[in-house]
């Protein structure tokens, strides 16, 4: 059995398609294929949150158009006929979370027109995976978790981090002990916006920029103070919490160097991490290996303020364990994609804070 898994994550720059086989012992990648956004989609999905519900809709089709390019092309690359793929497994692009609250279910929002996926390729695609979580009083998130058992599970204990837009951690216990995960806070979404606000650039590639640059404690200070890092798990965030609008208030009435506002966020990054883990993380599980994935271990800067905040913790990357890590996501969701067509729960409700298991996804045919 084969699985496409496609993941665009809230970093927004591009799907990542992941060919998956499953057979017997742990998944298999055969192939990772990255296709970049052009600017002006990139665009467009920046603005998804404020923008009217034309401009949703035309662009939810559009996204189904580039992602049914992507999977194809990915199949192309591995010398594989659409009749071999059980199916595609669509995350979709996240244009707003909004996590459960006492009184209130959560809502989430992912484009990508599933239906448009299924007539171009000819191939069902498993889409909308974070509903069913969310209907059963979860957050939606972190949905991963299930797939971070099978894939580093010969590992445990240990913790799993993924550094995107938004950081997240899962805590794969030994033998049968329960797993937690949680959004620790920004991964990139913070650093990403400062960068293209002063530099007009989409990313600090390996962290130059804040390596020239030096903390603003008082900053730092203030946006730890933040209650999320406080709260205590299961929970989860998105741009919406630490985005634009957050940058934009903390900056207000501070005159700091570029080089420094990138710094700092980087530090925020890191620091909220560790705390995460202080807080959470350790107390819960007697863990001596951290499993780093992501776009954000691209950042040479950050991965060593993250080597010395989780000391002595052994923090190595999972590229070191066969999966790559730009490939982690997209893996993991074609792995879910693969419990929904068994009829099969894949969330994991210590992690996601849902009353009940749940199975994930919704099955859409050409």
């Amino acid at each position: 059995m084969m699985v496409l898994g496609l993941m665009s994550g809230t970093s927004h720059d591009g799907v990542d398609a992941a060919l998956v086989s499953f057979g017997r012992g742990r998944p298999r990648l055969v192939l990772h294929h990255y296709t970049p956004y052009p600017s002006g989609l990139r665009r467009r999905i920046g603005g998804a949150s404020s923008s009217p519900a034309l401009a949703l809709a035309r662009l939810d089709y559009d996204l189904g158009e580039f992602y049914s390019r992507a999977a194809l092309d990915c199949l192309l690359s591995a010398g594989i006929s659409p009749a071999g793929l059980s199916a595609i497994a669509s995350h979709g692009q996240t244009v707003a979370h909004i996590p459960a609250g006492r009184k209130r279910t959560g809502a989430t929002l992912q484009l990508g027109a599933p239906a448009v996926m299924a007539a171009r390729t000819g191939i069902r695609v498993v889409s909308d995976f974070r509903a069913a979580d969310i209907a059963a009083g979860g957050q939606g998130a972190p949905l991963v978790p299930y797939a971070d058992r099978l894939l580093f599970g010969h590992l445990a204990p240990c913790a799993v981090h993924n550094i995107g837009g938004i950081s997240n951690v899962t805590v794969v216990p030994g033998g049968k002990g329960e797993m937690i995960a949680f959004d620790t806070g920004p991964g990139n979404s913070l650093i990403d916006t400062a960068m293209k606000k002063f530099f007009g650039r989409p990313c600090d590639r390996g962290g130059a920029v804040a390596r020239s640059g030096r903390p603003d404690e008082g900053m730092l200070r203030e946006l730890m103070a933040m209650p999320f890092f406080r709260k205590r798990p299961p929970k989860s965030t998105g741009w919406e919490t630490f985005g634009p609008a957050l940058l934009e208030r903390v900056l207000k009435g501070r005159r700091l160097r570029p080089e420094d506002v990138i710094s700092t966020l980087t530090h925020l990054t890191a620091r909220s991490i560790s705390e995460a883990y202080r807080r959470f993380v350790i107390p819960a599980c007697d863990i001596r290996l951290v499993v780093m994935a992501g776009g954000g271990t691209g950042n040479r800067f950050l991965m060593e303020l993250l080597r010395q905040e989780l000391a002595p913790l052994d923090v190595r990357l999972s590229d070191e364990f066969g999966v790559p890590s730009a490939a982690r996501e997209a893996m993991s969701f074609a792995i879910l994609a693969r419990e929904t067509l068994r009829g099969k729960p894949s969330n994991v409700p210590s992690a996601t804070g849902a009353s009940r298991d749940a199975v994930l996804g919704s099955i859409t045919c050409p």
